[in-house]
């Protein structure tokens, strides 16, 4: 079992904090749904299997794994089922089903045999309530929970079990190569956006191509191997929880850029998730090999 070490910590939060201007970018692209999913999976594709390539395809022989085959699918989904419920549903249960990540990180990586420690639960339960604080707290009435709303609520749930399979996986797997498993999946992503709206010649870049570019030839890559990366060097419920700096700090991106006014609930909920990780880095050097549940 690969053992946790403050370098996958690092990278977590290089990675986390390189995603939080992606939702500004996306705001700015004004673009969604299908096409999103299209041209984001191009520039995620485009960028790791070149980098693959430049590297001489190395490792091949990982590919043919039942692990490879699970990345590559875990990588599709997300890049799918993440768009598509922003699509149907309102962003706050989007918001907050995504929030599930560090649970699901820890509950998989827990049935893989890795110790989850008592705090880490604890960080999680911490973490959620400050987001709920933040998304539920800012709506303006009551969420109708009609269909399209639960299904956006599943197609959340979704991304987030995905996503955090994907830890899990990558770090039990030392030799697969993560800029062909990522870049594999967001092309079927891309393939998948570009059929759902009738073929190449129908989807535009939106009113914006330079957000488009710098979010998905940039900012998703490089993020999505840091992330990756960080996996083999500390837990995957590690990973997931700073993941969530994204989601309290993206808000702020908007804010500060085109003025989109920040609530109380917000900012009250947002503090709480950023105090919980801060702790949680602190005290994670300082935990004992027994405080863990198995």
């Amino acid at each position: 079992m690969p053992r946790s070490s403050p370098f996958g910590l690092v990278l977590a939060i290089m990675a986390a904090m390189l995603l939080t201007p992606d939702t500004l970018l996306v705001r700015l692209s004004g673009m969604d749904g299908y096409p999103l999913i299209a041209w984001r999976g191009i520039g995620v594709a485009t960028m790791l299997l070149g980098l693959w390539a430049f590297q001489g395809l190395p490792e091949r022989a990982s590919l043919k794994s039942r692990a490879a085959l699970i990345l590559v699918t875990c990588h599709a989904l997300n890049g799918i089922l993440f768009i598509a419920a922003l699509s149907v549903a309102p962003v706050a249960i989007v918001l907050f089903a995504v929030a599930t990540v560090p649970v699901f990180s820890a509950i998989f990586g827990w049935i893989g045999g890795e110790a989850v420690p008592r705090i880490t639960w604890a960080v999680i339960a911490a973490v959620l309530s400050g987001i709920a604080v933040a998304v539920f707290g800012s709506s303006d009435g009551g969420l109708v929970l009609d269909i399209p709303v639960l299904l956006g609520a599943l197609a959340g749930l979704g991304s987030a079990a995905v996503l955090a399979l994907s830890f899990v996986v990558i770090r039990k797997c030392d030799k697969m190569p993560i800029e062909a498993v990522v870049g594999l999946g967001s092309l079927l992503a891309a393939l998948f956006g570009i059929v759902a709206v009738g073929g190449a010649g129908t989807f535009s870049a939106g009113d914006q191509l330079w957000p488009i570019v710098v979010s998905g030839f940039i900012i998703l890559p490089t993020s999505f191997m840091l992330l990756n990366v960080a996996s083999r060097h500390t837990p995957a419920a590690n990973v997931s929880l700073l993941l969530l700096l994204e989601t309290v700090l993206g808000p702020v991106w908007v804010w500060a850029v085109i003025g989109e006014a920040m609530t109380l609930p917000m900012i009250v909920g947002g503090t709480v998730v950023i105090a919980s990780l801060l702790l949680y880095i602190v005290a994670s050097a300082r935990m004992l090999p027994s405080d863990t549940l198995h």
